[in-house]
């Protein structure tokens, strides 16, 4: 029988989640310039908690000073974060939501001012100035991932999400096209993937099994090759250290570019996995309560939901009290934002996206 919206979603380690609705991860510029929580950002995430959605994550969070990408970014990488996030466990959790923090390094997309203009990369790329990393500072990578969950895990938090999606260093490592190198961490897929199979071992067993662990991925643009990334969830899919696999498709229904898949949709080619446990889900033009249904029909276990999130604080309770909610139609008025809790800064960014915001 097809899972339901309101269904509870049992995970790997014992945890069970309220409901099939995950905040995904989004960008939003509102943390301090050294990444201590804001109130802003404070009241944005804990906000969504209350409007219902069954784990809140926060935006991707720096394990690393030089891998922080854009303003505002929330950190993880020093303990003087602990206070903040600290706070923010406790707002999410306070609503019955799974509290998890994203964590990422943004590689050769890290911001000047941060990595002394030369950003890290799996290897040295003409095109952003950035320079191979030694393995000294791949082994110290590694660590900070670890040390960064561990910091959340004393703040209170859930557990994690390693973000390996969306070009970022992770990301990186995976792709033929960014990773040449010719140790062990490049080469062959398996292992261009070693560094993300070496911080999930880490965060287990510095966190423990029971502080949950998840993993985000896309298939395609940012050099990544669609049978690799197949292939990677599907080794994930069934690894018991893991709760959870989030794909990144941009849109549900969106047909797989590479000629491998012709006639296949993006989704199907991951719901077609089997799985041990861990569930699957995905992000992509999931704007009404029809379309986050009609994606666990086709096989995910829970949706990820970020516009209408940004829209709906409480997304999951409207959808799962109308089977009819449709989310709001673009553009909205910064007031409207305002109202769900975006602070001024995330606004700003909001209106630099076309027509998001009215004029």
């Amino acid at each position: 029988m097809t899972a339901q919206l309101s269904d509870a979603l049992p995970l790997n380690n014992g945890t069970e989640l309220k409901n099939r609705f995950m905040l995904a991860p989004l960008t939003n510029l509102q943390s301090g310039a050294d990444g201590v929580l804001s109130d802003d950002e404070y009241q944005w995430l804990t906000y969504r908690a209350e409007g219902g959605f069954g784990l809140t994550m926060t935006c991707a969070a720096s394990v690393q000073h030089s891998g922080v990408g854009f303003p505002g970014q929330l950190g993880a990488h020093d303990d003087r974060h602990i206070a903040g996030l600290t706070r923010l466990a406790a707002g999410i959790k306070a609503h019955n939501s799974h509290a998890v923090v994203q964590l990422q390094h943004s590689g050769m997309r890290a911001q000047p001012d941060y990595c002394s203009g030369v950003p890290q990369c799996p290897s040295d790329d003409e095109e952003t100035g950035s320079k191979a990393m030694s393995d000294e500072q791949v082994q110290a990578l590694i660590d900070d991932f670890i040390a960064a969950a561990e910091r959340c895990q004393k703040a209170g938090f859930d557990g994690v999400e390693l973000h390996g999606a969306h070009g970022y260093l992770l990301s990186e490592f995976l792709s033929p096209q960014y990773n040449q190198r010719d140790d062990r961490y490049g080469g062959n897929a398996e292992n261009r993937a070693q560094i993300l199979w070496e911080v999930i071992e880490g965060v287990n067993k510095r966190c423990g099994r029971g502080f949950s662990l998840g993993v985000r991925l896309s298939p395609e643009r940012f050099g990544q090759r669609t049978a690799e990334i197949r292939d990677l969830a599907g080794a994930l899919l069934i690894d018991e250290r893991l709760d959870y696999l989030d794909m990144s498709l941009w849109d549900l229904t969106k047909p797989a570019h590479d000629e491998e898949f012709e006639g296949q949709s993006l989704l199907e080619i991951f719901t077609e996995l089997p799985r041990k446990g861990v569930a699957l889900g995905a992000a992509g033009k999931l704007y009404s309560a029809a379309q986050c249904q009609s994606a666990l029909d086709q096989g995910l276990d829970f949706v990820m939901v970020g516009r209408g999130g940004i829209l709906h604080h409480d997304f999951p309770d409207l959808a799962i009290a109308d089977p009819e909610f449709v989310m709001a139609d673009l553009p909205v008025t910064r007031e409207h934002l305002r109202q769900e809790r975006l602070g001024p800064p995330f606004i700003d960014y909001m209106a630099s996206w076309k027509g998001f915001v009215a004029d």
